[in-house]
């Protein structure tokens, strides 16, 4: 039991602390469950790469976020900044074992709330096309060598894009 001056005794639950190896704080559950963490890469590490998609479904939670961390492709639903996802029930999830996904993109005119298309580009210069609501996948496109960088559907603009 710990006391202080007064004899009194503290039943107050610390929130954070710092010790000699650290400070140590508690996370909310939305930043505890998040995926695993890459190990940092001095060779070269790849950048996260999001993508959104509104696929106008009945609920009101039509936003949908797709996201890359190393070698896995995550797809969730997107409720807004005010409210995290629960990032322990993705709607799909691929981990890729001899490649990694370096960009992807969905295409806004056929999504639906049954079926989206979601292009994804690999660092040793695939692109593959898939559907992460049906997780349906489709062969692999452009097996040469390269690296897809960044690609977008035709009815999109790169221009804001900052990796041209």
């Amino acid at each position: 039991m710990a006391t202080e001056g007064g004899g009194k005794e503290m039943n107050e639950i610390k929130t954070q602390f710092t010790t000699r190896e650290g400070p140590y704080k508690l996370l909310p559950h939305s930043e505890y469950s998040r995926p695993n963490r890459v190990p940092f890469n001095s060779q070269g590490s790849n950048p996260v790469r999001v993508s959104f998609v509104n696929l106008n479904d009945q609920s009101g939670n039509g936003d949908r976020l797709c996201f890359n961390v190393g070698r896995e492709l995550y797809f969730y639903i997107y409720k807004g900044v005010r409210k995290a996802a629960d990032l322990s029930k993705p709607i799909d999830k691929r981990i890729y074992k001899g490649t990694q996904p370096t960009c992807h993109d969905f295409n806004h005119l056929t999504a639906t709330a049954e079926s989206v298309s979601l292009l994804v580009g690999f660092s040793a210069g695939q692109v593959q096309l898939i559907d992460p609501i049906k997780k349906e996948t489709s062969k692999l496109f452009n097996e040469e060598d390269g690296v897809a960088v960044v690609f977008s559907w035709p009815d999109r603009d790169l221009s804001g894009c900052g990796d041209m």
